[in-house]
């Protein structure tokens, strides 16, 4: 393996063309070597646009490139685990795009092909690797706004293209596995541990039957958690963290801008009015670009991923519960082991 890991990818999805390849193909660590489609035509024409060495006509042929030590699969949701599976077995590190998986069960399929395989296998959040997430961690854990005992979240967009697989149930659409899922890793990352409890409450889209807007509730024992995403509400993204002596806002935690600083908003005082509100910035920075270098560290080093499939799993146990929730319309235990 080279100093760099390179890296193939499996398929021209958005994520992949417009935010992830270009940040990678400015990493420390990273540079992508390979991608493609079932069409060739299109692998050639994103390989030519991103100034990638290699375009295959199908996935099979990439992940027999030798010369490719890892795999981004930013594939539909339903394909997530086969193609993860495959790519492992064919001796590929694999970070993939979130949700990892539809299900539990689903998930733990890859805890066999990552201990058979030897391979590292990760689920793509890339705010576990970016700065002013791991201030936010850090400042958490100094105690500076006392014991940590609520997490408040919400995220939105607007889309009810019916041809979009964020509408598309088979798919594995709706707003709680697309962006849901950040609003509850970010509320585990906070707490850094597991919700005893959930409760949740969906409205479907009467066409798509895909949630369109879902909000639940965290028992974390010591604190609790409460967010809302919607895939059919004005676009809007908000995190708080809120402690006995202080408070922390993200201004955009999710969709953080590559072409200008990052704030986060420290309030020590409980002013009502915000003068007591203190603005910390953080440099410019791809989150997507640290994203991969993290990963790839991880790989040329040997150590854990930032995101690995133990931390994939418990997400998505919450992600279970709270579906579950919304239709007996009581309290639902996460269960990992499901």
């Amino acid at each position: 393996m080279s100093e760099k890991l390179r890296w193939g990818v499996l398929s021209t999805a958005n994520i992949g063309l417009k935010k992830v390849l270009p940040a990678m193909q400015q990493g420390r660590f990273t540079t992508v070597t390979a991608i493609a489609s079932r069409d060739l035509k299109k692998a050639k024409e994103a390989a030519t646009a991103l100034n990638i060495p290699k375009a295959y006509g199908s996935y099979e042929e990439l992940l027999a490139d030798p010369e490719v030590d890892a795999i981004y699969n930013p594939l539909p949701n339903q394909f997530h685990v086969p193609w993860t599976a495959k790519a492992a077995e064919a001796g590929k590190h694999v970070l993939c795009e979130k949700p990892i998986s539809l299900t539990v069960a689903e998930a733990k399929t890859l805890l066999e092909v990552r201990k058979r395989t030897g391979v590292k296998i990760g689920e793509a959040f890339m705010i576990r690797s970016f700065t002013q997430w791991l201030h936010v961690q850090e400042l958490l854990r100094s105690g500076r706004i006392g014991q940590l005992r609520s997490v408040a979240g919400f995220f939105s967009y607007y889309n009810d293209d019916p041809k979009n697989i964020r509408n598309q149930v088979e798919c594995g659409g709706g707003a709680l596995l697309d962006i849901g899922c950040y609003c509850i890793q970010a509320a585990r990352y906070g707490f850094g541990r597991e919700p005893k409890r959930v409760i949740g409450l969906v409205d479907r889209d009467p066409a798509f039957k895909t949630d369109r807007l879902t909000s639940a509730l965290l028992d974390f024992g010591s604190g609790q958690a409460i967010f809302t995403c919607s895939t059919q509400l004005v676009p809007y993204q908000r995190v708080q963290f809120f402690g006995t002596k202080g408070r922390v806002e993200i201004e955009i935690p999710f969709n953080a801008p590559k072409d200008r600083p990052t704030r986060i908003f420290v309030d020590e005082t409980g002013e009502l009015f915000g003068s007591g509100i203190k603005t910390e910035v953080f440099p410019t920075a791809d989150q997507y670009t640290m994203q991969g270098d993290a990963f790839a560290r991880a790989v040329l080093d040997d150590t854990e991923v930032p995101v690995p499939l133990e931390e994939a799993i418990a997400n998505m146990a919450v992600i279970e519960a709270i579906f579950r929730s919304a239709e007996t319309n009581r309290w639902e235990k996460p269960d990992p082991q499901a």
